[in-house]
């Protein structure tokens, strides 16, 4: 594990001294890195996407009468879970978003040793997230887990009101 981010450079070697192989294997150890970051990207979509549908079933249970379950419990329960739920949720997306970060940044390193540096191209053109077109989904992501969090949390301290009860005599 490495220390500090000076410890090791992120070339270990030269050509001189790794040999003729070494722009062919550097372009596949890109690749791969590339392919690794897209990778974090679709967990974390099939996170949220997993993370979405509990949440939104969670918030449907209070509109559903179900067959032997007494509504009041699920009044009690649904949103401490979803509680829970959501503060997870936006931990998983604050730990996707630091990877990717990473990744990106080595990305960007590994393309000085490349002919194009397609990924820092790209960033400098969406004027590195700052520009009036472009808001990066790393801005936006987390206030979904947000919006469900303070539902949940509406929907309890109108339970511990007796609120819930109320509606539910209707």
């Amino acid at each position: 594990m490495m220390s500090d981010k000076s410890d090791k450079p992120l070339i270990q070697h030269s050509k001189e001294t790794y040999g003729d192989d070494f722009n062919a294997h550097l372009l596949e150890q890109y690749k791969l890195y590339v392919q690794s970051a897209d990778n974090v990207s679709a967990r974390r979509i099939a996170s949220n996407r997993y993370l979405l549908t509990v949440s939104v079933t969670l918030l449907a249970l209070y509109g559903v009468d179900l067959v032997g379950i007494d509504q009041r419990l699920v009044s009690q329960i649904a949103p401490g879970i979803g509680l829970v739920v959501s503060l997870v949720w936006w931990l998983i997306i604050r730990s996707h978003k630091h990877l990717n970060r990473i990744k990106f940044e080595i990305i960007n390193e590994l393309e000085q040793h490349l002919p194009a540096t397609l990924f820092a191209c790209e960033w400098q053109k969406l004027e590195q997230g700052q520009g009036r077109f472009y808001i990066p989904f790393t801005k936006i992501e987390p206030w979904v887990p947000i919006v469900f969090l303070a539902i949940h949390a509406m929907l309890y301290i109108l339970h511990i009101l007796g609120v819930p009860d109320c509606l539910l005599d209707l």
